[in-house]
């Protein structure tokens, strides 16, 4: 990172205006990045379907802003991201919550909340949702873009964790779609460095046109620094070993983190083990004092995440997201006790 920023550095881009719709080599990346997954039959994006972003959380306001509008529905996962829900909420759309559990929404119950709020667009994270850590199967995934395809909709896919898988590869449904169906974004904030905010969208159609003019509106262009450091990173030969030792050490973590709840903490449910992303998603016994288990964890230096703010309306119960990619995975351990206690006093 320090390497690619000093060459950014004594390049053009420290004194120049990059195009709006970013770098022509990074968006050249994006679109090969997607293409790589399209099967025979359906045409792969171009470069000039991308749009780069500072950040997807930009970009999630765009869309929600430019194809949803104030006022009009959203149909979204329960639970999900927070931040889409905030970004839909300052976009001013009415979120509207579809139930999504280890393996995915239902799609019947997804085919009648389109029929009955008149939708028009769904978010969703197919692949290591966050929260849950779920990843659609290929049959889900096919029977949802069949759903929204029908309804002439659009999924936007947020493939927030590409290059965070562990046990799974994952597999963007926006792959499988040429028609504009789908609006894809990914971002490489995580998978490269927190100080690098590019993401980018993969919108076609005349769509595209409608969500771009949100973006200049909103933030111009990307500083064309971090997008020249972001394409030396991802193009360096290094970049797959990279992958590579972060899926192993993300697997390490995660393990040893389910292994610790599973001695120290037995009440706090997990679902199912996440195939990739970075949390794993507890259900607490429904008498559970939330905020009292994480004020004691809290206390004894042990912070977790209480699972409400990732309910776009009413929880279904108590949960905890838990993160395994910090750096003292030799914490977790001690972790999980201080939970197991705080348990069972709540």
């Amino acid at each position: 990172m320090r390497a690619a920023f000093a060459r950014a550095a004594r390049g053009e881009a420290t004194v120049s205006r990059p195009p709006t719709t970013g770098l022509p080599d990074l968006q050249t990346w994006f679109a090969h990045g997607l293409g790589s997954h399209t099967p025979v039959g359906v045409t792969p994006p171009a470069a000039g379907d991308v749009i780069v972003l500072p950040g997807s959380q930009s970009g999630l306001g765009s869309v929600f802003r430019s194809l949803v509008g104030a006022g009009r529905p959203l149909l979204i996962e329960s639970p999900t991201y927070w931040g889409a829900t905030r970004a839909a909420a300052r976009a001013g759309v009415e979120a509207v919550p579809i139930p999504s559990g280890a393996d995915g929404p239902d799609p019947d119950e997804l085919d009648r909340a389109f029929e009955r709020t008149g939708a028009r667009v769904l978010y969703a994270q197919p692949n290591f949702a966050n929260p849950t850590g779920a990843r659609w199967s290929t049959d889900l995934g096919d029977r949802v873009l069949e759903t929204v395809r029908r309804h002439g909709a659009f999924l936007v896919e947020d493939d927030w964790a590409h290059d965070l898988g562990i046990d799974a590869e994952p597999t963007p449904l926006a792959a499988r779609d040429d028609g504009g169906h789908v609006v894809y974004l990914r971002s490489l904030t995580k998978s490269v460095s927190p100080s690098v905010r590019v993401a980018g969208m993969v919108v076609r159609g005349p769509a595209r046109e409608r969500v771009l003019a949100d973006v200049q509106a909103e933030a111009m262009y990307v500083s064309g620094v971090l997008q020249e450091v972001a394409l030396d990173v991802v193009t360096q030969p290094a970049w797959r070993t990279h992958l590579r030792g972060l899926r192993q050490q993300l697997a390490a973590r995660r393990d040893l983190l389910v292994e610790a709840l599973r001695e120290h903490a037995p009440t706090a449910y997990l679902d199912a083990v996440p195939q990739g992303g970075l949390n794993l998603w507890l259900r607490l016994p429904d008498a559970t004092d939330l905020s009292g288990v994480v004020r004691e964890c809290e206390e004894a230096g042990v912070l977790v995440a209480p699972g409400g703010e990732w309910f776009p309306a009413e929880p279904t119960g108590p949960h905890l997201r838990l993160n395994y990619a910090g750096p003292r995975p030799g914490a977790f351990p001690e972790g999980a006790r201080v939970l197991g206690r705080a348990l069972a006093h709540g």
